[in-house]
C-alpha cells in the first residue's frame, strides 16, 4: 500500500500538487490520499467542454505503460458527498508543464459534477463530461483509454469540493501494463579524486523514503572509515531518485572495494516504486588507484563557425586553476584565430567544464590543434585532488564551410495530381540532404520533383549537411486548385418535415448538380428545401452533389437520408445480444428530435445496469464485459420533445433472450 498524508495547515502546493513532482505510481499498488490541501495554479482546456476548467485542489500521478493495453482505475472520496474530476495526459517527449499549454496530450477525463466515485472502467461514457451540477447525475465513469507502450502518462486528480477530504486510487479492469517489470539492481559505484564520497548508480528510479538515511543500507568491505550519511538524488524535490551519494568520514586510501546491499534501520533495502526491493547482500566491486592528473579529456563537438569550445574532463578542475586569458591553452591550425577567454562553469569551486572564447569565429573548413600549455598564472590546470596536468596534450578538431538550403521551385497544377518541381544548386562540399513535405518524408533526389495528390497549403522543407555544418529553409507553396463537393443535411426526416440542404462546398467552383435521388435535380448551389415522396415502411435516398472547378476537375460527395414512416419514440419489449446484427441492442427508438434524454436499464435486483444521455448509445446485455442473464430489465425513459418542448416519461419492461 503506497501512502501519503499532509497536515491540514500545510501551505498549497505541497509535492504532488504540480505536475513537476508528480507522485510516481504503478499498476499493483493502491494510493491512499488522506488529506487534499486546498489550491490551483491552472486552467485547462477540456476537449468537448466549453470553459476551460481549474485544477482544483490537485495531485499529480506518473506512470509509464510497458505494455499496451486499456487503462482501468477507480477513485474512490473518502467523503462519497465529494466530487472529484480527473484528466489523463500523454506527456511522452514534453516537458510536465505542457499539460497546461499543448491541449493535443489530453487523452481523456471526467468533469461531472455528480458525487461519489469516478475514474474509467468498462461500459463508461465515451466522450469527456463536462462541468454540471449533481442533479444533473451525468456519469462520472468513462471508457477506459488505450495506452501505448513505452508511452509516459500523467494523471491529474481534481477535487472539486472545496473540503481537504481524501481518496484512495486504485488501478484495476485494464490490460495496459504500467508496471516496470525490470527489477531494481545496483548498477555502478562511482569514487571522485578526492575519496570521501561514492556515487552509486541505480538500474531505475527507486523510493526516496526508501533509503536510511544513516546510510546503514550499505556496507563497505576493507574500509576502516563509517558512512557519514547519504542523499538521493532528486529527493529534495521529489518521491524517487536514480542515484545516491554515499559520503564518508575519512579517504578512501587506493586498493579494491566492494560494497554490500544490506537491510538498513528502516527494515528495507532499496525498494523501487512498486515496493520491489534489491536484493540483500548484492554487491559492487570498485578500485580506487592513486591520485592521478586529469587528461585533457575531449572537445565537444564545435558548432557551424564555431566562436566558442566546449572542453570537458573526467574529474573535477580547480576554477583557480584555470587562467582568465585563456593563455593554459593555444590554438594551431588557421592563421589570425586564438583563444583570448577560458572560463570553468564552476560549482563549489572546481567544474568539469571549461569554456574557450576565440577572437573571432572559425568560418571556413579546416583541421585544428588545442595544445595545452602553462598559463600566465604559472601552471596548466590542477584537479581537485591537487595533482597538476602536465602541458603538452592535446586535441584535434575540424570545421567545414557554411551551407545553404536555399532553393527554387515551379508548379503544375493538375485535377488529381500537382507537381512541385525543384532546383537545388549543391555547393560548400553539402553531401547529405532531406526533403519533408509537411513533416512527411518526400524525396531522395538532388532536385526532385513532388507529385501531391492532395492540394492546398504545403510546406517543404530542405535539410543540408556537409557532415558539420547544416542549414534548414522552409517554404510554403500554395496548391490552390484544392476545392471539395460537401454538404450538410439531417441523417433522418420525419414523413412530414421539409429537409434542407447547407452546401459546404470548398474551391474554385463554378458549377454545381444536385441529384436527390428521388427523381428530381437542382442546378442551384444552395437548392430550396426539399420534400421527399412518402412512402410505407420508410425509405433511404441517396442524395449526390457534383461540383466542377475552374479546371474543368469534377468532384462529388452522396449521403444517405432516411425517409422515417414515423417519429413516435419506443422501447423493444426484447432483445436478443447475440451478435446476429438483428435486434442485438436495447435502446429508445425514433429519439431523433429528442432532447435532455435520460435511458436507464435495472435488473431484477434494482440494481442499475446501464444509464445513458445519447438514445445512440445502446446497451448490449452485459455489466463490465460480462453478459447478463436471461429475463426481463425494467427501463424508464425521460425526454424533452424537440418541436413542441413537452416533457415525457415512460416506464416498462424489455425482455432480454439468449
Amino acid at each position: 500500500m503506497l501512502l501519503s498524508a499532509y497536515a491540514k495547515g500545510q501551505t498549497f502546493p505541497v509535492t504532488g500538487q504540480v505536475p513537476t513532482t508528480a507522485f510516481p505510481v504503478c499498476g499493483t499498488k493502491t494510493f491512499a490520499q488522506s488529506v487534499v490541501p486546498i489550491g490551483s495554479t491552472h486552467n485547462l482546456v477540456v476537449p468537448g467542454c466549453p470553459d476551460n476548467y481549474p485544477d482544483t485542489n490537485p495531485f499529480w500521478y506518473v506512470f509509464t505503460c510497458y505494455s499496451a493495453g486499456t487503462l482501468g482505475f477507480v477513485i474512490t472520496p473518502n467523503n462519497l458527498q465529494d466530487d472529484y474530476d480527473w484528466m489523463l495526459f500523454d506527456i511522452t517527449g514534453h516537458n510536465p508543464n505542457d499539460v497546461f499549454t499543448d491541449v493535443s496530450l489530453v487523452v481523456t477525463g471526467n468533469w461531472s459534477g455528480t458525487y461519489g466515485l469516478t475514474g474509467a472502467r468498462n461500459g463508461g461514457s465515451n466522450q469527456i463530461q463536462c462541468a454540471s451540477v449533481p442533479s444533473d447525475n451525468e456519469s462520472t465513469f468513462s471508457s477506459m483509454p488505450t495506452l501505448k507502450q513505452g508511452h509516459k502518462y500523467l494523471l491529474l486528480v481534481s477535487h472539486y469540493t472545496q473540503t481537504q477530504s481524501g481518496y484512495t486510487l486504485n488501478f484495476t479492469g485494464g490490460t495496459a501494463v504500467i508496471t516496470d517489470p525490470k527489477n531494481p539492481h545496483l548498477q555502478s559505484a562511482i569514487v571522485p579524486c578526492e575519496r570521501k564520497s561514492i556515487t552509486i548508480v541505480l538500474n531505475k528510479q527507486m523510493q526516496c523514503k526508501s533509503l536510511a538515511s544513516d546510510g546503514s543500507d550499505f556496507m563497505i568491505t576493507s574500509y576502516s572509515g563509517t558512512i557519514s550519511g547519504v542523499n538521493g538524488l532528486h529527493c529534495g524535490t521529489g518521491f524517487d531518485m536514480d542515484s545516491i551519494l554515499i559520503n564518508l568520514d575519512t579517504v578512501l586510501s587506493p586498493g579494491n572495494y566492494t560494497l554490500v546491499m544490506q537491510t538498513g534501520s528502516d527494515g528495507n533495502t532499496l525498494l523501487d516504486d512498486c515496493g520491489a526491493q534489491v536484493p540483500v547482500g548484492e554487491s559492487i566491486a570498485f578500485t580506487v588507484p592513486p591520485p592521478r592528473p586529469t587528461a585533457l579529456d575531449s572537445l565537444t563537438t564545435p558548432s557551424c563557425a564555431p566562436q566558442e569550445l566546449t572542453l570537458v574532463f573526467a574529474d573535477p578542475i580547480q576554477c583557480t586553476s584555470i587562467a582568465a586569458n585563456g593563455s593554459d591553452f593555444t590554438i594551431s591550425g588557421m592563421p589570425g584565430v586564438s583563444i583570448i577567454k577560458a572560463t570553468g562553469i564552476c560549482t563549489g569551486g572546481v567544474t568539469r567544464t571549461i569554456l574557450l572564447e576565440l577572437n573571432a569565429p572559425i568560418v571556413t573548413g579546416g583541421n585544428f590543434q588545442i595544445s595545452l600549455v602553462t598559463g600566465s598564472d604559472g601552471n596548466t590546470l590542477i584537479n581537485a585532488c591537487g595533482v597538476e596536468t602536465p602541458p603538452g596534450a592535446s586535441l584535434l578538431f575540424s570545421t567545414r564551410d557554411t551551407v545553404s538550403a536555399a532553393f527554387s521551385y515551379n508548379t503544375a497544377l493538375g485535377c488529381s495530381a500537382d507537381t512541385i518541381n525543384i532546383t537545388y544548386l549543391q555547393k560548400n562540399g553539402v553531401n547529405a540532404w532531406i526533403w519533408n513535405v509537411d513533416s512527411v518524408s518526400a524525396s531522395p533526389s538532388l532536385s526532385p520533383s513532388l507529385i501531391e495528390n492532395v492540394f492546398g497549403l504545403k510546406t517543404i522543407q530542405h535539410i543540408v549537411t556537409n557532415g558539420l555544418c547544416s542549414d534548414t529553409v522552409a517554404v510554403t507553396v500554395n496548391l490552390d486548385n484544392a476545392f471539395k463537393a460537401s454538404f450538410q443535411a439531417p441523417g433522418e426526416v420525419c414523413p412530414k418535415d421539409l429537409t434542407v440542404f447547407t452546401n459546404n462546398s470548398t474551391g474554385k467552383i463554378i458549377s454545381w448538380f444536385w441529384d436527390f435521388g428521388d427523381g428530381s435535380t437542382s442546378p442551384m448551389e444552395t437548392p430550396p428545401a426539399h420534400l421527399f415522396p412518402e412512402t410505407w415502411g420508410g425509405k433511404t435516398y441517396k442524395v449526390t452533389l457534383t461540383a466542377q472547378n475552374n479546371l474543368g476537375c469534377l468532384d462529388t460527395f452522396s449521403a444517405p437520408i432516411i425517409k422515417l414512416q414515423s417519429c413516435y419514440i419506443t422501447v423493444p419489449n426484447a432483445f436478443t445480444p447475440n451478435g446476429d446484427g438483428k435486434n442485438d441492442y436495447l435502446y429508445p427508438l425514433n429519439a431523433f428530435l429528442a432532447k435532455d434524454l435520460e435511458f436507464k436499464v435495472y435488473n431484477r435486483y434494482g440494481q442499475l445496469v446501464f444509464m445513458t444521455n445519447d438514445w445512440t448509445q445502446k446497451w448490449d446485455g452485459t455489466i463490465n464485459g460480462k453478459p447478463q442473464p436471461t429475463g426481463a430489465y425494467v427501463w424508464t425513459l425521460r425526454y424533452t420533445d424537440g418541436p413542441s418542448g413537452k416533457q415525457f416519461f415512460q416506464k416498462g419492461s424489455s425482455v432480454l433472450i439468449r
